[in-house]
């Protein structure tokens, strides 16, 4: 989150609130919803990195705000992270382990493994699919999120149907 934080400071000050509803109008409810202390802790510690300086802003009615913006640091920062490609496909995967050491420990089914993880699959996929349908159609970034996931899933459901025919 502290990346995504820096990139909405790169476009303008904001206090911590204006940027949950950044993050949550960008991305729609396809993301995890930011907690508010989350983003504040986060907001601490890129302060305490010298990547963004808050300043107390008083307000008329209400207690101050802190406004922050990035610093030169954290501009660097951020180019570094747009610079760098992001990780690949994953060669260490947890239901691979599971499904490769199962038959020596007569603890779990192969088959059955792959059953289950197929249904969990298909259950992420339903889930998607109403996100989809429930999100806002201007929202293009939502969308691209829901449709990626949805094309990692299937990509995850083909990989245990090719496990199915090779262990079997």
């Amino acid at each position: 989150m502290r990346l995504a934080l820096l990139a909405l400071l790169a476009k303008e000050p904001a206090h911590g609130y204006e940027l949950k509803q950044a993050l949550e109008q960008t991305f729609g409810a396809a993301y995890p919803q930011p907690n508010i202390g989350q983003i504040y802790v986060t907001l601490g510690r890129l302060e305490q990195n010298g990547l963004i300086q808050g300043q107390d802003v008083s307000q008329s009615s209400r207690p101050n705000k802190r406004v922050y913006e990035i610093t030169e640091a954290g501009r660097a920062a951020l180019a570094g992270w747009f610079d760098e490609p992001t990780e690949g496909p994953r060669v260490r995967d947890d239901f691979f382990t599971k499904l490769a050491l199962a038959p020596g420990t007569g603890a779990a089914d192969r088959v059955a493994l792959i059953n289950k993880q197929r249904r969990h699959y298909l259950n992420i996929m339903r889930g998607l699919s109403r996100l989809a349908a429930a999100e806002d159609r201007d929202n293009r970034i939502a969308h691209l999120l829901i449709e990626g996931a949805m094309l990692h899933l299937q990509a995850d459901l083909d990989w245990l149907e090719r496990c199915q025919e090779e262990l079997e």
